[in-house]
C-alpha cells in the first residue's frame, strides 16, 4: 500500500465510511477522488471479512462495467493492493480473493441481471453515481445488505450533486425519509462534500481550469463546486414533474404505439452538433399507485441514445433503437437535411418504416404541449436519463444557448405519438392568447 498517498479530504472520508454512520453520502465535483477511496474501502472490508460479499451498483450495467471493473477496481488493486491477489468471473462479474470474499458490480437496467445480483446478501452496498437512480430501486437493494459477517453492515453512495428535489438531497442533507417526509435518525447518515480541488495533486494539470472552466454557469456549480441546484424557473420542465412520475421497466402496461425520434446535426464534424435519438412510446397508465388521469393516454421515454457522430453512426444507431423496442416507427426533423435523413435511413434498413416531420414555428412553441403533459403527470421516464434531464430543467430556449437536441428529439418523438400538430400548437397558443 506504499504507493497509495492520501489527500486530506480522503482521510478525512475514510474515517467517515467507518464511522458511527452506516449510510454515507460523498457528493461533489467531477474528479475529486470519490469513487477510489470508495472501492478502496470496500476492497479492504473484503479483505478483513472472510466469506464477506459486497456490490458495487449502478443504473446501467454497461457504464459500471467501464467505470469500475476496468478503470477503478484494477487502478486500486494496483495502487493499494499490489499483493493481493484476486481472481475474475467475466460471467457473473466479481472479483475473488484468497479468503472466498466477493466484490460483484452490477447494474439495475436488465430485470433477468439485477434478479440476479438480488438474489445474494451482501455486507456492503455501494451505490456508484446514485444521482440517476430511484430512491425506489435504492430501498429494493437495500432489502438484500443483510449477509451476516464480522463487518457492521453499510451502504456507500456517491454523486454529481442533483437537484435539491432529489432524494439524495432529502435524505442525507435535510435527513428526512423522500416518501414520508418524516425526519430520519441523523446517526444512521453521513455526508460529505468533496471537489476537484481537494484532489488536485491527481488530477492533469490545469484540468480544472482548461475543462471544467469551460463549462456551463450551471454546471459549474455541479462539477466543480458540488452544489445541488435549484430550479430554473424559466426552464418549461421542473425536476418534480419527472421525478414525481418516474417509474421502472417492471412497472410499463403493454404499449401500444413505440416511436423513435431523431433531431439530426447538419455535419459530422467533432463540433458539430449532438445528433438527438429518443426512443418514446404511448399505452394506459403505468402499473403504479395513484397515478393521475388513469383514463387518458401515457407516454414513456425509453432511452436517449444522442451521440455525436456520422450519419452512418447515428442512422444505425436509431434503427438499432427500432427493432429493440419493436417501433412502429422513425420520425426525424428533416428542415436541415431534407430528404437525406430517409436516404440515409433507408441505404442501412430499407424496410424502416420512416416519416419526416417539419418545424415550421420556434422550439418552445412546439415543447410547451409536451411540458403540458408532463405537468399532467402523463409523462414517465422509464428509469433515469441524467443528460436530457439536465437539459430539459436548465434549457430556457435562448438563442445564444447551444442547440437543445436532447429536447428537440423528445418533443418530436411524444409530439407524435400524442398526435400533436402544427395546427393544434396554433389552435393551443390562440386558446390561452399567447404568441409564439
Amino acid at each position: 500500500m506504499q504507493n497509495f498517498k492520501k489527500t486530506l479530504k480522503q482521510s478525512i472520508a475514510i474515517r467517515l465510511l467507518s464511522g458511527i454512520a452506516t449510510m454515507i453520502l460523498l457528493y461533489g465535483g467531477s474528479r475529486s477522488g470519490k469513487t477510489f477511496i470508495l472501492v478502496r474501502a470496500i476492497v479492504l472490508r473484503a479483505i478483513k471479512a472472510e466469506g464477506s460479499r459486497h456490490l458495487i451498483v449502478r443504473y446501467r450495467f454497461n457504464h459500471c462495467k467501464q467505470s469500475i471493473w476496468y478503470d477503478t477496481l484494477p487502478k486500486v488493486m494496483k495502487t493499494c493492493f499490489p499483493e493481493v491477489k484476486y481472481t475474475q468471473n467475466k460471467s457473473d462479474w466479481f472479483i475473488e480473493f484468497v479468503n472466498g470474499s466477493q466484490i460483484w458490480i452490477g447494474g439495475l437496467d436488465d430485470k433477468e441481471r439485477t434478479e440476479k445480483i438480488l438474489g445474494n446478501e451482501y455486507a456492503t452496498i455501494y451505490f456508484n453515481e446514485c444521482s440517476q437512480l430511484t430512491y425506489d430501486a435504492v430501498t429494493t437493494c437495500m432489502t438484500r445488505l443483510a449477509q451476516k459477517t464480522s463487518l457492521v453492515n453499510r451502504a456507500y453512495f456517491d454523486e454529481n450533486p442533483h437537484n435539491k428535489r432529489h432524494w439524495s438531497y432529502l435524505l442525507f442533507i435535510k435527513g428526512i425519509n423522500p416518501e414520508t417526509r418524516e425526519p430520519v435518525n441523523k446517526d444512521n447518515y453521513a455526508s460529505m462534500l468533496m471537489n476537484p480541488a481537494d484532489n488536485v495533486e491527481n488530477l492533469p494539470e490545469k484540468y480544472i481550469d482548461t475543462v471544467l472552466g469551460e463549462l456551463p454557469e450551471r454546471k459549474k456549480k455541479r462539477f466543480i463546486h458540488g452544489q445541488f441546484s435549484d430550479d430554473n424557473e424559466k426552464a418549461l420542465w421542473k425536476r418534480n414533474m419527472i421525478d414525481d412520475n418516474r417509474i421502472s421497466a417492471d412497472k410499463l402496461p403493454s404499449l401500444q404505439r413505440v416511436c423513435v425520434a431523431i433531431d439530426p446535426a447538419v455535419t459530422s464534424e467533432e463540433t458539430s452538433d449532438d445528433t438527438g435519438i429518443m426512443s418514446a412510446a404511448m399505452g394506459p397508465a403505468p402499473k403504479i399507485d395513484n397515478v393521475r388521469y388513469p383514463e387518458l393516454d401515457h407516454f414513456y421515454v425509453l432511452s436517449d441514445k444522442t451521440m455525436n457522430g456520422t450519419p452512418l453512426e447515428w442512422g444505425s444507431c436509431a434503427i438499432h433503437e427500432y427493432k429493440t423496442y419493436k417501433a412502429d416507427r422513425i420520425v426525424a426533423e428533416v428542415n436541415n437535411g431534407g430528404d437525406l435523413v430517409e436516404m440515409n435511413i433507408h441505404n442501412i434498413d430499407s424496410n424502416v418504416s420512416y416519416e419526416a416531420v417539419h418545424a415550421t414555428r420556434g422550439k418552445i412553441v412546439r415543447a410547451e404541449p409536451v411540458s403540458a403533459l408532463y405537468e399532467q403527470g402523463r409523462v414517465h421516464h422509464v428509469g433515469s436519463f441524467r443528460e436530457l434531464e439536465d437539459e430539459m430543467c436548465e434549457h430556457e430556449f435562448k438563442t445564444s444557448e447551444p442547440s437543445p437536441n436532447r429536447i428537440d428529439a423528445l418533443v418530436w418523438g411524444i409530439s407524435f405519438l400524442a398526435g400533436f400538430s402544427q395546427d393544434f400548437t396554433e389552435q393551443l397558443y390562440n386558446r390561452f392568447g399567447m404568441t409564439a
